[in-house]
């Protein structure tokens, strides 16, 4: 099967999953009907991996707040095999780790981008916001020397079926490179899940025990990240 060749501008797209691997917290999940707009708009993600994101944003818009957080946490913040920073894949703890990331940073300023106090450059978000600013062809080839990476990360959240796994899928669509489908998993149709903002955050009903069982209590850290990269994106 032939691999789907991305329209020419991405921009957009890439800034919306540079936002969706970013902490859940509530200012991303009131942007999701916004973020998803997007994407449809600038159509530089083949119709079935559009439909992963659909799902994607969806879940996170429709699950209990604090689950979503906790969740994004265990996920990415714990343990090497689906860590978001690039070099954790590539040098470990090693000494190497250093020089790399002032490269990188070097590379990104060079281009004018400038990193805010406290945000590392090999952070996936970092790095699609800075792709976002290239050139298309420039863009696909910055990707694309990043693509064995993503496809790491890609399997380790396949593996934990997780439905993030889209985004990485998506982000070695843009690279040129070829990624197995997400098992798109919905309890109820889309379309129904964005025809009403979620009105109580922190209260979940679907899925809730019943009465006379113990109720399910998720406790995560006050600031489960000390601070959510600024991308200077705008939903």
């Amino acid at each position: 099967m032939a691999l789907f060749t991305p329209v020419a501008h991405a921009s957009k797209t890439l800034r919306v999953l540079a936002l969706l691997l970013g902490y859940p917290d509530p200012q991303l999940r009131k942007h999701l009907t916004d973020m998803r707009a997007a994407l449809h708009e600038e159509h530089a993600l083949s119709t079935p991996r559009l439909a992963e994101m659909d799902a994607l944003m969806a879940n996170l818009g429709r699950k209990d707040a604090l689950e979503v957080e906790a969740e994004y946490v265990e996920l990415f913040d714990r343990g090497r095999a689906t860590s978001l920073h690039l070099f954790e894949h590539v040098h470990g703890d090693s000494r190497d780790r250093g020089p790399a990331m002032i490269d990188l940073t070097k590379t990104y300023e060079q281009s004018g981008l400038f990193l805010g106090e406290g945000e590392l450059p090999d952070f996936v978000p970092v790095v699609l916001e800075f792709a976002s600013t290239l050139e298309p062809k420039q863009a696909r080839e910055f990707l694309g020397e990043m693509a064995h990476i993503f496809n790491v990360i890609f399997a380790a959240l396949q593996k934990r079926e997780s439905p993030y796994a889209a985004v990485l899928g998506a982000l070695l669509e843009l690279a040129g490179e070829k990624a197995s489908p997400v098992e798109v998993v919905a309890d109820e149709p889309i379309d129904a899940v964005w025809e009403e903002p979620v009105v109580f955050d922190g209260c979940s009903s679907k899925g809730q025990a019943r009465p006379d069982q113990a109720q399910p209590i998720h406790m995560v850290p006050n600031a489960a990240r000390a601070t959510r990269p600024s991308l200077g994106v705008q939903p």
